[in-house]
C-alpha cells in the first residue's frame, strides 16, 4: 500500500462544491479538517483515490475536479518540493528538480523528464490498478505540474499535446481549455509535452531569499579566487550552484567550463584534485553558510545541497563536521 501528501486530499476540498461534506470526507480519511494542511502527514493512496471518486461523484461536473485541484495548487503549498520549481534557474531544470524530489509526495508516483521531437514529455508514472480515483489523481497531478509551472515563468507556457492513459471522459472540451493544446486519452503515457522553447524560459525565482542567498554564496567564493587558474575553486562553484538539481558529474560542470570532461579530469589532476572531493568539499561548505545563515528546515537544506533524503544529509554532515546539522546550526547562530 503507497503513501500520498494529505496536502493533495486538502486542496481538493478547498475547491469542492458546496454540496460536498468535504469535512466529513477529510475524517473519514483520518485528516482534521480543522486543522491547516501539512504535506509531511500522509495518507494510503487507496484512502486518497476513494476520497476523489465520492467528490467527483457527488459533482454535476465530476470530470472538472482534478482540473480545478491542479490549478489551486501554488508552489509554497508543497513545501521543499516548491522550492525545488522555484529555485532553478529555467523550467528544463524544474522538472529535472522534481523527477528527483517527487518521492517527498507520493511513494507511489515518479517523474521523469524524457526528451522528444520538439521538446520533452514531463512523465509521470503511477504504481497501481488504473481505477477511477487514480486516474482523476493523474489528472490532478499534470495539472497542478502545469499551473505551478506557469506560476515561475512570465511567458505563457507552450504544451505540444497532454497524454492520458485512461479512456477519455464523456466531455473533453474542459480538458483542452485548460492545457491549452491537443488532449489525448487512451495513450501509452501519462505526460505532458512541453515545447523546447518553453523548456528554456528563465523562472522568476519566486524565493528571493534563495537566489539572495546563492549570490551571496558565489560572490564570497569568487572574491576567493585569486586568478583564473585556481580551477578547483571555480569548479566548486559550478558544483554549488548545481546542486540543487542533483549531483552533478565531471561532465556536466566541464560543460560550464566550456571544456570536456576528460580535459577537466586531466587538469584537475594535474593540480592534485580529485572531482570527487571538490563536490564533498562544496556540499559541506553550501550546508554550513545554509544553516549558519538561513532559516530554511534541515529538508529543504538537504534538497539543496544535493541530498534526496534528510537521513542521508544528516550522516554526511556528522561526517564532515562531527555533528549533527542542528547541533551545528545553534552553534552558529548562538555566535
Amino acid at each position: 500500500m503507497g503513501q500520498i501528501t494529505s496536502l493533495f486530499a486538502h486542496k481538493v476540498a478547498g475547491i469542492a462544491s458546496q454540496s460536498v461534506d468535504t469535512g466529513a470526507l477529510l475524517d473519514s480519511i483520518g485528516i482534521n479538517p480543522e486543522l491547516p494542511a501539512d504535506p509531511s502527514k500522509m495518507i494510503t493512496d487507496e484512502d486518497y483515490y476513494l476520497f476523489l471518486e465520492r467528490i467527483a461523484d457527488a459533482e454535476e461536473t465530476g470530470h472538472t475536479l482534478p482540473l480545478r485541484a491542479g490549478n489551486a495548487m501554488r508552489c509554497d503549498d508543497y513545501g521543499a518540493f516548491g522550492l525545488a520549481w522555484k529555485s532553478a534557474a529555467t523550467l528544463r531544470g524544474s522538472l529535472n528538480r522534481a523527477e528527483r524530489y517527487s518521492r517527498v509526495l507520493t511513494s507511489v508516483a515518479t517523474h521523469t523528464v524524457e526528451t522528444a521531437k520538439g521538446g520533452a514529455f514531463a512523465n509521470l508514472n503511477r504504481k497501481g490498478k488504473r481505477i477511477t480515483g487514480l486516474r482523476l489523481s493523474n489528472e490532478a497531478t499534470l495539472a497542478s505540474m502545469l499551473t505551478i509551472a506557469q506560476e515561475v515563468i512570465d511567458e505563457p507556457i507552450k504544451l505540444l499535446g497532454a497524454y492520458f492513459k485512461h479512456a477519455a471522459p464523456k466531455i473533453v472540451s474542459d480538458h483542452e481549455r485548460f492545457f491549452g493544446c491537443p488532449v489525448h486519452f487512451s495513450s501509452d503515457r501519462d505526460a505532458l509535452l512541453i515545447s523546447q522553447e518553453s523548456l528554456t524560459l528563465p523562472t522568476k525565482l519566486g524565493d528571493p531569499g534563495i537566489a539572495k542567498f546563492f549570490d551571496s554564496h558565489l560572490e564570497t567564493e569568487l572574491a576567493k579566487l585569486e586568478n583564473d587558474s585556481a580551477l578547483g575553486k571555480r569548479v566548486k562553484i559550478q558544483i554549488s550552484h548545481a546542486l540543487s538539481e542533483g549531483l552533478p558529474t565531471i561532465s556536466d560542470i566541464a560543460n560550464k567550463l566550456a571544456m570536456s570532461g576528460r580535459t577537466l579530469q586531466r587538469r584537475l589532476s594535474d593540480q592534485g584534485h580529485s572531482f570527487q572531493a571538490l563536490v564533498d568539499d562544496a556540499r559541506r561548505e553550501l550546508a554550513e553558510r545554509l544553516l549558519a545563515s538561513s532559516n530554511h528546515s534541515l529538508s529543504d537544506i538537504a534538497f539543496l545541497t544535493g541530498f534526496s533524503e534528510q537521513s542521508s544529509f544528516n550522516r554526511a554532515f556528522k561526517r564532515w563536521a562531527g555533528q549533527t546539522p542542528r547541533s551545528f546550526r545553534l552553534s552558529a547562530q548562538g555566535q
